[in-house]
C-alpha cells in the first residue's frame, strides 16, 4: 500500500465522520420546528377567535353606543363650571365629554 492510498481513504473517511455530524446535528430541528409550529397554531386559533366573536362597538364608550353618525361641528367650553367639548352630530344630538387640565394639556373624554 502507497501513502497516498492511505491519506486519502483518511481524508475520506474524515469527510464522512464530519457529514454524519452535520447531519447528526439536523435531526432534532424538526422537534424545535414542530413545538414553533404548535405555537404558530394557537395563536393563529386565538385571532380567529376574537375575529369571529362581535367586536364592541366603541371601547372608550362604556355604554357601548356608536357614534350617531357625521360630526357636523366642535365647541369648546373652558374657564367655566362645566369645561366640556360638545359634539354635534349631523342627525342633530349632541355629545358632551369633560375636559380638565393636565399637565398644560387639556384632555376631554
Amino acid at each position: 500500500m502507497s501513502w497516498r492510498f492511505l491519506s486519502q481513504r483518511s481524508l475520506a473517511m474524515v469527510g464522512l465522520g464530519a457529514m454524519a455530524l452535520a447531519l447528526g446535528g439536523c435531526w432534532s430541528a424538526p422537534e424545535k420546528e414542530t413545538k414553533r409550529i404548535e405555537e404558530l397554531e394557537q395563536r393563529l386559533q386565538q385571532v380567529e377567535q376574537r375575529l369571529a366573536s362581535p367586536a364592541r362597538s366603541n371601547p372608550a364608550d362604556p355604554a357601548g353606543k356608536p357614534p350617531a353618525g357625521v360630526v357636523k361641528s366642535l365647541t369648546f367650553r373652558m374657564g367655566s363650571a362645566d369645561d366640556r367639548l360638545r359634539i354635534y352630530w349631523a342627525d342633530g344630538t349632541s355629545s358632551d365629554l369633560p375636559c380638565t387640565m393636565e399637565q398644560g394639556t387639556w384632555a376631554c373624554g
